[in-house]
């Protein structure tokens, strides 16, 4: 069922079902040498939710699974934004923003400077379920965490102001596995929110969405993971519609913006490159990751 204006979704459905798939390969790429993500929630999140072909993939270490295929990319992915979040904590940002949150625990699992706050923003059914299998773990946030429910359609700027957010304080942004479920325009506008309430000193990590005609050509290197054809394939859940050249924009408004290939970080800081990896996976990890300071 391709996206509509407004649409909603949990954790087993749509775009949720996405943030529950990644979840999965990050229980999975603890079977791989060496591991990566370090996301000791992960297979919990995963039996919470009862998903059955992602619970068989993570209960039995299903290593011939899409999930596992998954977790051979999401690993790196999940690495790159975590040594993020280490360096901006150590290097002067006092809060930060993680958008599209979904089943992320890096306000648990990460070491934070004293006196943090890490915003997470969601759809409230997603945070929600998230939250109720933290409490039954009985889990403890290694710093301050605030959750926003909302969409990131809608006024979340002004949602993340009213819980605390503080503009004049330099922040550490992330947005993982978001970009490409938002429209063109709603990227483009996202980023120009995110500029406006970023003081100096602001980083951001990110994966860009799509151009036209990119789509389809990834879609097409997915493996299915729900093979009762119950979730939606990807190319009904992203976009592929035109959007401003983001890193150029940055730049222009006082950004210094640092390329990030993934495929070469992998073989080279990660200790584990990658193997036979899809020319469209490839050209996505290669081309699509970036982290850039703001500078004024």
């Amino acid at each position: 069922m391709a996206r509509t204006v407004g649409d909603t979704w949990d954790i087993v459905t749509s775009v949720g079902f996405t943030a529950l798939a990644v979840t999965a390969a990050r229980a999975l790429d603890a079977a791989l040498i060496p591991p990566l993500a370090h996301d000791d929630y992960a297979a919990k999140f995963v039996a919470a939710a009862g998903e059955p072909n992602l619970i068989a993939a993570v209960a039995n270490t299903d290593m011939s699974s899409a999930a596992a295929f998954n977790a051979q990319w999401v690993g790196v992915r999940t690495r790159f934004f975590d040594d993020f979040f280490t360096r901006a904590g150590h290097s002067g940002t006092q809060q930060a923003v993680i958008l599209a949150a979904g089943l992320d625990s890096r306000a648990y699992r990460l070491a934070w400077p004293a006196d943090y706050t890490v915003f997470e923003i969601d759809q409230p059914r997603v945070l929600e379920f998230k939250q109720e299998e933290l409490d039954r773990q009985g889990a403890v946030p290694a710093t301050r965490r605030v959750t926003i429910a909302t969409d990131l359609r809608d006024d979340w700027a002004g949602a993340l102001l009213a819980l605390g957010f503080d503009p004049a304080r330099p922040t550490a942004w992330a947005l993982e596995g978001l970009l490409p479920y938002l429209p063109g325009a709603a990227q483009d506008a996202l980023f120009e929110k995110l500029h406006e309430l970023s003081a100096a000193g602001s980083q951001i990590a990110a994966e860009l969405g799509p151009q036209p005609g990119e789509v389809q050509e990834f879609a097409d290197s997915i493996p299915v993971i729900a093979q009762d054809g119950t979730q939606p394939p990807i190319a009904d859940l992203w976009y592929d519609d035109p959007r401003i050249d983001t890193k150029a924009w940055l730049a222009e408004q006082g950004w210094q913006v640092v390329d990030a290939d993934l495929v070469a970080k992998a073989a080279d800081d990660y200790g584990r490159p990658f193997n036979g990896l899809p020319p469209a996976f490839e050209r996505l990890m290669r081309t699509k990751f970036f982290s850039a300071t703001r500078k004024r």
